[in-house]
Parts: C-alpha cells; sequence; structure tokens
C-alpha cells in the first residue's frame, strides 16, 4: 500500500515538473516520491498553491491539516474518482430509514466495546488479578446488553458515552508508569498528558480511515452513529469506534508503560490545554505507523497489516450497502 508523509517543519510544497518538493526556511528542498505517496499530514506552518493542489488532485492525493497544538484542522480531499450513484444512494437510503441507520449504529458501537472487552481480557491475563479491571469488564459486557435493546441513535450514543467513562476510569489500571495519572476524558481541550494522547491519536486515526474511504465507492460525509450535519466528514468517525481500542489505545498503553513518552519532556501547557510538543508528535507517529503496518493472521484473508484492515472494514460496509452481506464489525 502507498504510504503516509508527515511534514513537521515550516515551508513550502512545490510541484516541480511531475514531482513535488518540499523547501524548508532554509531553502534545503526534499523531493516527495508522490506516486507512493497516499497521504501527507502537515503539523507545521506550509505555504502552498493551486498548481501543487491540482497535481495533488491529479494523483489522489489527500491533506491532511494539524494546527500548532496538533489539532485536527481540516482536509484537502481531492475529487473523488471512485463515483457510484447507487452506493451514494444507498448510503442516503441507509441514513433516511431509521431502522437501516439504527443497525449501523449499534453495530459500530458493538464493535467498539467488544474490542474494548478483548484489550481488557488481554491486560487481565498478562498482569496480577485486578478486582477493578474485572468490574469494568463486567460492567462493558453490560453495556452491550443494553446496546442491543436501544430503540434510537441517541440512545446509542448516551450508552456508549456510559461506557466509555467506566472504560476510561479503568485506565489507571492499566498504565504502568507513575508519572501519568488519568481522572476523567477531557477534549476540547485536553488538560493533562493522557488527555493529549488519546485527542491527538484519535485524530490520526479519524484522517487515516478518511484516507481508506477515499479509496472506496463510499461518500465520507454520511454517517450514522455521528450525525450527517454540517461538519465535513460522519463516516470516518463511525468506523472509528471500532478501531480505536485495537490501534489508538494500545499504542497510548505502550508508549507509556514502556517510558517512550515522558511526562516531564514531550507535553506542553498553555492557557488550560496540554498538548504534545514536536518530539512526543514524532513518537507517537513512529509507533502510529509501526502499529498500522503490524500483520496478524486474519481468519478469512491470511496475513493483513492493520492499515489495509481499515480499507476492508470500509469494503465490509459497501456489501452491507447493497445487500450482499450484513455488516459485522471487526473484533480481534
Amino acid at each position: 500500500m502507498q504510504k503516509h508523509i508527515y511534514i513537521y517543519n515550516d515551508g513550502t510544497l512545490e510541484r516541480k515538473d511531475n514531482t513535488v518538493r518540499f523547501i524548508l526556511k532554509d531553502g534545503t528542498k526534499r523531493v516527495i516520491p508522490i506516486e507512493t505517496v497516499e497521504t501527507i499530514f502537515v503539523f507545521g506552518e506550509v505555504s502552498l498553491n493551486k498548481r501543487v493542489l491540482e497535481f495533488f488532485n491529479q494523483k489522489g492525493v489527500l491533506l491532511h491539516f494539524f494546527n500548532r497544538y496538533g489539532f485536527y484542522s481540516g482536509s484537502f480531499y481531492p475529487r473523488e474518482r471512485l463515483n457510484n450513484g447507487l452506493i451514494l444512494l444507498k448510503q442516503v437510503e441507509h441514513y433516511l430509514d431509521y431502522s437501516k441507520r439504527l443497525y449501523l449504529a449499534k453495530k459500530f458501537t458493538e464493535g467498539g466495546f467488544k474490542n474494548i472487552v478483548k484489550l481488557l481480557k488481554d491486560y487481565l491475563r498478562k498482569q496480577k488479578p485486578s478486582e477493578s479491571l474485572r468490574n469494568t469488564l463486567e460492567l462493558i459486557k453490560l453495556r452491550l446488553e443494553e446496546l442491543n435493546s436501544a430503540q434510537t441513535v441517541e440512545e446509542v450514543m448516551q450508552i456508549e458515552a456510559k461506557a466509555r467513562k467506566e472504560y476510561y476510569s479503568s485506565w489507571n489500571f492499566l498504565i504502568n508508569n507513575e508519572g501519568f495519572y488519568f481522572e476523567k476524558r477531557e477534549k476540547k481541550p485536553p488538560t493533562n498528558p493522557i488527555n493529549a494522547l488519546i485527542s491527538f491519536g484519535n485524530s490520526l486515526l479519524y484522517v487515516a480511515i478518511l484516507s481508506q474511504i477515499y479509496r472506496t465507492y463510499l461518500d465520507p460525509r454520511i454517517g450514522y452513529l455521528h450525525e450527517t450535519n454540517r461538519r465535513s466528514f460522519s463516516l470516518n468517525l463511525d468506523l472509528a469506534e471500532v478501531f480505536k481500542p485495537i490501534i489508538v489505545d494500545r499504542v497510548i498503553f505502550s508508549l507509556i508503560n514502556k517510558g517512550l513518552i515522558k511526562e516531564d519532556q514531550h507535553f506542553e501547557e498553555e492557557i488550560g490545554k496540554t498538548y504534545l510538543n514536536q518530539v512526543g508528535r514524532k513518537i507517537f507517529v513512529k509507533h502510529f505507523e509501526e502499529k498500522l503496518a503490524t500483520t496478524f493472521k486474519h481468519n478469512k484473508l491470511g496475513k493483513v497489516s492493520y492499515k489495509r484492515l481499515l480499507r476492508l472494514e470500509c469494503y465490509k460496509l459497501y456489501k452491507h450497502l447493497l445487500g450482499e452481506e450484513s455488516y459485522k464489525p471487526f473484533v480481534g
């Protein structure tokens, strides 16, 4: 699969013949092998013009922009090359038909819950017995039962919020590093290192999934769990619910428990917000990309990477919309 490029420095993106160069402030020029690039993540202050955007559009390269705090700002989403009127109609149909929308909202949430259960069971096997983790595990199982009887998307989201709160309450038992303590989830803005890690990791996952949706016939603007409204994209947020425990959370636990991210070295604070500094972001991105590249034995497809798995989840949804096979979220 094509690769991701991350730009942390300030500079200019420009087209040079049939390739793209990144010119740093000091005049250093770096060629970006555009034919092998799927997505560019921009963290620095970068200038670019219409000519290079037209080239990205031609090559189907997405750009995702992050502000100085590492918070997601927006994306350049090239004109869709894979258009399918039938799929668009089916996506709209499954949104307007409330029973069909509710089914998908439940399935995305169910996938997230089951992957949380799998994560907690893995930690219970590896660590000494923990009554608190066992209690959290039973609570998430209870939320799964409640989810089955939910009658509205709003009810699904309420159950999801309760489960997330209960899950996050167990994080201090999953974290083995005295420098980190997690009190509660705070997003806008994150106010401590663990919240900063969650927000940054989730943002990377959202746009990684968006890049995979672009390579399918699906329209990312139509979501089912997350309301389709004035926000640009919703479907990637839906699919991310399935993969947060598998990818983002496991990367965070690994970084903290192995001492690769340090509370006193890799974060900055400013007027009520905490965020990863540039060194911290690079460390997180490195391990996030390693996780995406990690392969495992899929029960149907053999050896598959987690990055490939994101695309496969889109295809599963595609088949569901066409009535070929009911969507079931990945659990593993």
